[in-house]
């Protein structure tokens, strides 16, 4: 009889663990309109790595952080030299920096926003249909940071589109909500414009820059960027019941060049800056611009990719739209020639999009541990 009432309890822990396990990969939204007033075991991070029960030393949520603030409008005129400048300095010292005055107009980001909550809004199983482990898939919507690996899921949920070419990816999007398409698409032509625009700027501020002679100036360094991989992931962070036991993402480095943020008013992005975990006020009408380890390694090292992480909150839920860009995906990112001689060596192995994917399903991606894999030993 003992026996019979243990084997009973063991299949009923295990059937609850299926149950509960069922639930999270249905991600955070799922669980909070099911009512959830507490964290679950499978989002509680280890004491040492709580947003604030953390070693003192790396972390100070409570600082926050006014990011280098530069003005797209100056790299099109007489300001030029110095906007180049300020950027270059930016891009060594912190990795982030704030765009302002950067030319989407309002109606497009006010309506990126507003589609995206109403796309986490929908009905589970509306969102569901585009659930799916292929990281290669045009439209992918998920929990987590990567659901199959992570020990600790964070508190997050996301819908990644990639948009390159639009014409073969767009179809693939969610068509409800019905104005998703059009507003993404809008939104993905005005961010990509700016990331060219940026980039031939940190082009010449690696001192790289080519440019044809007559009336039409173009860069011919900047062709390679052109026609390169984009893919816009938004994220949903939902007010957590115990926000100090979890996060919204872990510790990480974005994979591309460089990273278009767009934020709510809402705060939660933290960035790793002399040893301490600090805050990125919200700046109205700006993206926050990141550095990312195709960008270390294209540099060689002169400019880093930065850790960040993302808290989350117990009032209030969070959207940020990221737009993340590289070279295509079947290109072979490696560190500029130009930027290798006797001071400076070869620092990183090349690598493309197929060995990061390989590396994703594979490992757990807290910190740089990609981009530590890349790097060549002394």
């Amino acid at each position: 009889m003992l026996l019979e009432m243990g084997s009973s309890l063991e299949s009923s822990t295990i059937e609850n663990e299926e149950i509960e396990t069922q639930y999270l990969q249905k991600g955070v939204r799922h669980l909070c309109e099911r009512g959830l007033t507490r964290v679950p075991s499978k989002y509680i991070l280890p004491i040492n790595e709580r947003p604030n029960l953390g070693d003192t030393r790396v972390n100070a949520g409570n600082l926050n952080l006014k990011l280098p603030v530069i003005d797209f409008t100056q790299f099109q005129g007489s300001d030029r030299c110095q906007a180049i400048h300020s950027l270059e300095k930016a891009c060594r010292e912190f990795g982030f920096f704030q765009l302002v005055n950067h030319g989407i107009k309002d109606d497009v980001i006010l309506r990126m926003v507003d589609v995206s909550r109403r796309f986490f809004e929908l009905p589970f199983d509306e969102r569901a249909k585009y659930m799916s482990k292929d990281m290669a898939s045009s439209a992918r919507y998920g929990t987590s940071f990567n659901q199959s690996n992570d020990k600790v899921f964070c508190w997050r949920d996301f819908l990644k589109l990639s948009c390159q070419p639009l014409e073969d990816t767009v179809p693939c999007w969610p068509s409800s909500p019905e104005d998703l398409r059009e507003a993404v698409v809008n939104y993905s032509k005005g961010t990509n414009f700016l990331y060219l625009m940026l980039m031939e700027a940190v082009l010449e501020s690696l001192g790289l820059e080519e440019t044809t002679e007559g009336a039409e100036r173009k860069s011919r360094s900047i062709e390679e960027f052109e026609d390169g991989s984009q893919l816009i992931v938004v994220n949903c962070y939902p007010a957590c019941p115990e926000p100090d036991l979890t996060l919204g993402m872990p510790p990480h480095s974005d994979y591309g060049l460089l990273t278009l943020l767009l934020q709510d008013e809402v705060e939660g992005l933290q960035i790793q800056h002399e040893g301490r975990w600090v805050t990125v006020e919200p700046l109205p009408n700006s993206f926050v611009v990141n550095v990312g380890d195709h960008l270390e390694i294209f540099s060689n090292g002169r400019y880093k990719s930065v850790l960040h992480r993302v808290l989350v909150n117990s009032c209030k839920s969070r959207i940020s739209v990221a737009s993340l860009h590289s070279l295509p995906f079947n290109s072979m990112v490696r560190p500029s020639p130009k930027l290798i001689d006797q001071a400076n060596p070869l620092r990183y192995k090349d690598t493309d999009f197929a060995t990061f994917l390989r590396f994703v399903s594979s490992h757990d991606m807290n910190t740089k541990t990609f981009l530590e894999s890349r790097k060549l030993t002394s």
